[in-house]
């Protein structure tokens, strides 16, 4: 049994060192890629699939399909090094937008609670953040999340109209970082460990503040030193190999 590589062994490939025509099975990489929004992280695999005509491709964390930003896709060996990337700090843009709710705590849900907001101001922000959302602390999943319980999704449950009770589970806030606040939206920089759900902290900073909140758009930076600024756009994985 073949061992995992360091990642620092494994090439890379980004908009500075571009996709080759094709990989043999013995050629291990990891891929930057900047899903879109409405691409599910499986699309983004079966594309590298796809377009290197390989067959070994897996991605390190996944994004939902309204999320935008950086995947770090695993090709041949390399898939063997995914959990050293998951291991990885992992930075986000959020916008929070106050004053209601949804059950998947972000916009792919209906609204389905309304609340004040207008008592809500930066300083009080800042200061819920630095109580409630710095260094470690327990966070409960969403019911929406791809989390088992009992052998099902708990996605699955919740689009039934079921909840069931979730363990808390220990994520890090290394770092938050607003960039605005035009009420009733937050836009933040998030950085974060492994694990931890941005839609919750959404969901608990609009409660903890008196209101209600919910993730309305999500963008992932930045995975280790991984940068979305060098990642391969989706027009990158549809080059034809003739061309």
């Amino acid at each position: 049994m073949s061992r995992a590589l360091p990642l620092e062994e494994i090439p890379v490939f980004d908009q500075q060192h571009r996709l080759p025509e094709e990989l043999t099975p013995q050629e291990p990489a990891v891929i930057l890629f900047d899903k879109p929004a409405g691409w599910s992280s499986f699309k983004a695999v079966k594309a590298i699939r796809k377009r290197l005509n390989i067959k070994k491709v897996g991605h390190a964390g996944t994004l939902d399909p309204l999320a935008t930003g950086l995947l770090v896709i695993c090709v041949n060996k390399a898939t063997k090094s995914i959990s050293q990337v998951q291991e990885l700090h992992k930075t986000y843009r959020a916008l929070i937008r106050f004053g209601a709710s949804t059950s998947s705590y972000d916009a792919a849900t209906e609204i389905d609670m309304e609340a004040p907001f207008n008592h809500i101001d930066r300083n009080l922000i800042e200061a819920e953040l630095a109580q409630s959302f710095n260094e470690e602390f327990e966070q409960i999943p969403p019911m929406f999340s791809a989390i088992k319980k009992n052998g099902q999704r708990l996605y699955k449950l919740a689009r039934k109209g079921e909840t069931v009770e979730r363990k808390a589970r220990k994520v890090t806030i290394f770092k938050t970082v607003i960039h605005s606040y035009d009420p009733p939206d937050l836009d933040l920089d998030i950085e974060c460990s492994k694990g931890t759900y941005i839609r919750s902290i959404a969901h608990d900073l609009g409660i903890n503040l008196g209101s209600r909140a919910y993730l309305a758009g999500l963008h992932r930076t930045k995975i280790g030193t991984f940068d979305v600024r060098n990642a391969l756009q989706a027009d990158d994985l549809q080059v034809a190999k003739s061309s």
